[in-house]
């Protein structure tokens, strides 16, 4: 069914009172999952009621209503597209059976690991924002934070149920660990590694939920091609939420650019300081957050040569994006890829066999993704007259994971001396004066209508309401 149930304790349309001992399962999972929220989710929020959308539906059309809702009485929920149940396996070894509803036995494990990682970076974000609310610019953006930070939870939801639906034991075992492991903490942190890294700011926020967020997409759309059709089924509503995420992050660097133009072409000067005395972030400091949060985000797909990814594939736990409207063969055996590696000092190009490299190809998918919003960014810098431009850094550059981790590199793709590296580091990465200074703008501001200096209020409101509408109501 594609409505969603309301009237019990955990919303869903998986009809989930007919398994009882799920329901009590996830039921009983469900406390610990507030007491993790009250702990580290948005500081300070529970008695804010907050302009929301809930989803209702999993239809294409009107699958969410708006309204406020106290931060506290969400609804978190498990919510599964609908099933097709000729659904066909259309990649990998297994091409033209049928889809798989249960897990198979041989593929437990790495089907297991698969959800776990997913499941690790929703709530990993939510701690990550826990403190944003307290110095957001607006109560426009407030709202929106709150906005990912809800569905994030829910993210969390989706993956747990199939944890304790598919998995007995080692998945309720998970489902709880999920909740233990904690962004930043040196004991037992997240899995992966910009999960646990700190959005020490709303520029910081605003290119995480453009990157890292857009990694979110890529991923899920490779996972919604999945044999295993709950998961497919699952990460497919999950990507319907996402889009939203993404938007808050590109607008929001958008609005970023567009006052610091104002303010560039106010002064008639380009002079750094002079437009941080004035309020504004330069552009050197958002393109030294740019580079930062690209770089980490692209190590997120993993090493560029990769036996699992070959098996994840071949085995149909894990397509391409959009796998579907690809026209090869959905088998790739024999194929080749191209990806980088440094050769006497040089960064060249080896052909490797295509189904080890489908890290890199979704990595590359991404990047060509980010680099259409990039110009758009980059549009509002021409629209202004302003002639500096933002770029993508090479995806070598600041590299952690992989064939290329820990090679110096240049944005601009060139393989740097150490010397050359330290030299120039502070050019290339946010330094701890860029984060100083953005800190330093970061005063709350949540007075409907009303803007911080250093952003640039939206060109509409959220589902059609004016800017200055009462998106929060403080409790």
């Amino acid at each position: 069914m594609s409505t969603i149930n309301y009237s019990e304790k955990i919303p869903n349309n998986v009809n989930l009172s007919e398994d009882r001992t799920l329901q009590r399962a996830l039921e009983g999972w469900q406390p610990n999952f507030i007491n993790w929220w009250d702990d580290v989710g948005p500081e300070g929020s529970t008695n804010h009621e907050v302009y929301l959308r809930t989803a209702v539906s999993v239809d294409p059309q009107g699958w969410a209503q708006f309204g406020h809702v106290k931060m506290r009485d969400y609804r978190w929920g498990i919510f599964l597209n609908p099933g097709d149940a000729e659904r066909k396996i259309h990649f990998g070894d297994n091409l033209g059976e049928k889809a798989w509803q249960d897990v198979p036995g041989e593929h437990r494990a790495n089907l297991r690991r698969i959800i776990v990682t997913q499941g690790d970076t929703e709530p990993a974000s939510v701690e990550q924002q826990r403190h944003l609310g307290l110095t957001a610019p607006s109560m426009y953006d407030l709202r929106n934070l709150f906005q990912i930070n809800v569905e994030e939870g829910r993210h969390l939801w989706a993956m747990v149920y199939l944890l304790h639906k598919h998995f007995g034991r080692d998945g309720r075992e998970e489902a709880e660990a999920l909740l233990q492991r904690t962004s930043g903490d040196q004991d037992n942190p997240r899995i992966l590694g910009a999960f646990n890294e700190k959005t020490p700011d709303w520029l910081a926020f605003f290119m995480f939920t453009y990157f890292t967020d857009r990694d979110g997409k890529f991923q899920l759309s490779a996972l919604a091609e999945s044999a295993f059709d709950p998961l497919a089924r699952t990460t497919k509503f999950m990507l319907t939420e996402e889009a939203h995420h993404m938007f808050v992050g590109e607008s929001g660097v958008s609005r970023v650019l567009t006052r610091t133009a104002q303010v560039m072409n106010e002064l008639k000067t380009d002079d750094p300081a002079k437009v941080r005395a004035a309020g504004a972030i330069d552009l050197g400091t958002i393109q030294r957050y740019l580079n930062f949060h690209y770089s980490v985000t692209i190590d997120l797909f993993g090493a560029d040569q990769s036996s699992n990814a070959a098996i994840f594939y071949s085995s149909g736990l894990k397509g391409r994006y959009e796998e579907g409207k690809r026209s090869d063969d959905h088998v790739l055996k024999g194929q080749t890829y191209k990806v980088l590696e440094v050769k006497d000092g040089k960064l060249v190009e080896k052909d490797v066999p295509m189904l080890n490299a489908l890290n890199e190809v979704l990595r590359d998918d991404f990047i060509a993704d980010s680099v259409a919003g990039v110009n758009r960014w980059n549009k509002v810098l021409e629209k202004a007259g302003i002639p500096t431009r933002l770029t993508v850094p090479h995806k070598a550059f600041n590299r952690q994971i992989g064939a290329l981790a820990g090679i110096k590199m240049s944005p601009d793709g060139r393989v740097v001396s150490e010397a050359e590296w330290e030299a120039k580091k502070s050019e290339w990465l946010p330094t701890p004066e860029d984060f100083a200074f953005v800190a330093s703008l970061m005063g709350r501001v949540v007075d409907p209508g009303k803007f911080a200096g250093w952003i640039a209020p939206p060109v509409m409101g959220i589902n059609r309401q004016p800017v200055d509408f009462e998106y929060v109501r403080f409790g």
